[in-house]
């Protein structure tokens, strides 16, 4: 087979590196949008109300652009090898690459990178995604990834996840992550309720919803973390085994519920001991307001000169 501009004839285009998730660009640029429109709108608020609004608006976004973001991020559980391996089929030709397995909600995400980058006059430097989210065909995905030839790293590590593998590995990541993204939309009407919730004169109302949202968080992670309790085979090259661990999403996701959980704590603890500060703290702008009204109160009763 000849090549074409160094890469092979099912390859007409030179193949760019993965570089960033652009679900998750959107949803961080849609709540920056959100940030900077409050930010516009901070200096019309007078005295302390606008630190009160600050804290409760950054504080908020933040705790919401996490519980969507992690749905659609891929590195809840993360692992990689480096390894000497074949790189294609029916070739004889070995490369030395770091092999990257990345587990999301969704599906997972499978890099290979040589070491270094360009070998057997190639440029090695990919990053497939195969999807298993309500709608999708991981074995389509799969079977399209042969069609395309992908390097064998890649396809052995997409088997093991394969529906009709007898490892079980598919079925176990698949369940336990489509739980695990319900409980985190479920987390986000309840962010929703608790916003809500905090605008109103019952604001302590808001507190109990944020302790809901910290619990389908937590049970979002539950339902992950499920899958470290059962033995999968071993995704092995040569006698280097790939082994993963929990992600940066996931360590995320925990610390964003512990938050919550703080948040509402607290709040509940301030009603009940001082429930009058807590209540100017939510109620800073007519306080602000009243103060402002009663130094312009003119005296109706004035005496009024003789004509």
């Amino acid at each position: 087979m000849t090549f074409y501009d160094g890469q092979y004839p099912f390859y007409p285009h030179e193949r760019r590196s993965w570089v960033f998730n652009v679900q998750c660009i959107i949803i961080i640029i849609v709540f920056l949008v959100f940030a900077l429109s409050f930010l516009v709108i901070l200096p019309g608020i007078r005295g302390r109300g606008r630190i009160s609004w600050a804290c409760r608006i950054i504080t908020s976004l933040f705790i919401g652009s996490v519980i969507v973001a992690v749905n659609f991020t891929s590195d809840w559980e993360v692992g990689s090898v480096n390894a000497t391996t074949t790189y294609k089929s029916f070739s004889n030709a070995v490369v030395n690459a770091d092999i990257g397995l990345h587990v999301g909600l969704n599906g997972i995400n499978v890099t290979l990178k040589g070491n270094p980058i360009h070998q057997i006059n190639e440029t090695i430097n990919y990053n497939e995604e195969f999807v298993w989210r309500l709608g999708s065909d991981y074995n389509q995905y799969y079977n399209d990834g042969l069609k395309k030839g992908l390097p064998n790293p890649i396809l052995y590590v997409a088997e093991k996840f394969n529906q009709y593998n007898p490892c079980g590995m598919f079925a176990q990541y698949r369940i336990s992550g489509h739980y695990a993204s319900a409980c985190m939309w479920v987390a986000f009407c309840s962010w929703i309720i608790s916003n809500i919730l905090f605008s109103m004169p019952s604001f302590i109302y808001g507190a109990y919803m944020t302790l809901v949202t910290a619990a389908f968080i937590i049970f979002s992670l539950i339902s992950f973390s499920t899958v470290k309790n059962v033995s999968f085979c071993n995704i092995q090259f040569g006698t280097d085994v790939l082994k993963t661990e929990f992600g940066a999403s996931f360590w995320l996701t925990l610390a964003t519920g512990l938050f919550c959980f703080i948040i509402g704590i607290i709040f509940i603890v301030l009603d009940w001991c001082v429930p009058e500060k807590l209540k100017v703290f939510f109620n800073m702008i007519e306080e602000d307001e009243e103060e402002y009204s009663s130094e312009l109160y003119v005296n109706e009763y004035c005496h009024q000169p003789d004509v």
